[in-house]
């Protein structure tokens, strides 16, 4: 796969920040509480592959690291955007990327390998969890037009270029016993403190909006969404977790690259409706342009 940039703007009304997905705002708190990891993490898994920029002399890879370092470029762009829409309703989101911009610093002291084998983990939780989304429709299907755009915009960007720093890693750490650990290792820290943030950021989030009221029935609702047998989320993620642990594991083991034909559609759907509502789109930018 080749990644591709694209520079896509998203038409997020920014009164539905709080209740945008289809199921209610816990669920929809529950995806917010994602994209408050994003700018500061999509930044830290850029620089962690441009620290072995010149050991990388493969000419298709090189290629690959260029479009995933612009994809994941436009990434933090959109979710500063929609933050800060967050930010405007009352939520605390920019102490809160504050907080994970800061624990990612105290990580960048850490050795390069390390921080490449962070990025290599949490890309596999990204793509892990794009790839639940594209393969049900339930995921963010009746949702706010722009919202469930841009949530699916980024999953097939993700699930494009979900091998890149792992062929990078694959590259420039030496193969053995040392590798292995390091990287699987990682991924066991990775998951704790990745879902200790998550849970910690979706509270507060819900605490933040605690005036819409209906908590029961919505944490029934987010319960059933993260871990229903049928369509649960960690169900849903177990066995390719699972697949991570194989010596021999790449990526690209699970072949969805089907999905992908659905960008050009995407893509021509979101500038349609740019086009045929460009008043939606200037409400969302007034949104951010409020908090900048």
């Amino acid at each position: 796969m080749m990644p591709v940039r694209r520079d896509l703007r998203f038409a997020l009304p920014p009164e539905r920040a709080c209740d945008w997905h289809q199921q209610g705002s816990h669920v929809t708190h529950f995806f917010n509480a994602l994209s408050l990891l994003f700018p500061a993490g999509e930044r830290f898994f850029m620089d962690s592959v441009r620290n072995y920029r010149d050991r990388i002399h493969d000419p298709v890879l090189k290629k690959q690291v260029l479009g995933f370092i612009g994809q994941e470029a436009m990434h933090t762009r959109e979710h500063i955007e929609y933050n800060d829409l967050l930010q405007n309703a009352g939520l605390p989101a920019h102490k809160l990327d504050r907080r994970l911009a800061m624990f990612l610093n105290l990580n960048r002291k850490m050795p390069k390998s390390f921080q490449l084998a962070m990025t290599v983990a949490l890309e596999h939780y990204t793509a892990m969890l794009a790839g639940l989304l594209l393969e049900d429709d339930t995921r963010v299907g009746g949702s706010v037009e722009g919202y469930a755009q841009m949530w699916t915009w980024h999953a097939l960007e993700e699930t494009e270029h979900k091998a890149v720093s792992f062929d990078v890693w694959n590259t420039v750490v030496k193969p053995g016993l040392g590798r292995y650990l390091l990287r699987t290792g990682t991924m066991l820290t990775v998951t704790l403190v990745f879902w200790l943030i998550v849970f910690d950021y979706h509270v507060r989030l819900l605490i933040a909006d605690r005036k819409r009221g209906g908590h029961l029935r919505g944490m029934g609702r987010v319960v059933k969404f993260l871990y229903g047998p049928r369509h649960g989320v960690f169900p849903g993620i177990a066995m390719e977790w699972l697949r991570f642990f194989k010596p021999s594991y790449h990526p690209w083991d699970h072949d969805n690259r089907a999905q992908l034909t659905r960008i050009d559609g995407l893509v021509a759907a979101v500038d349609s409706a740019n086009a045929a509502n460009p008043a939606a789109l200037k409400a969302s930018r007034r949104g951010v342009r409020a908090v900048a």
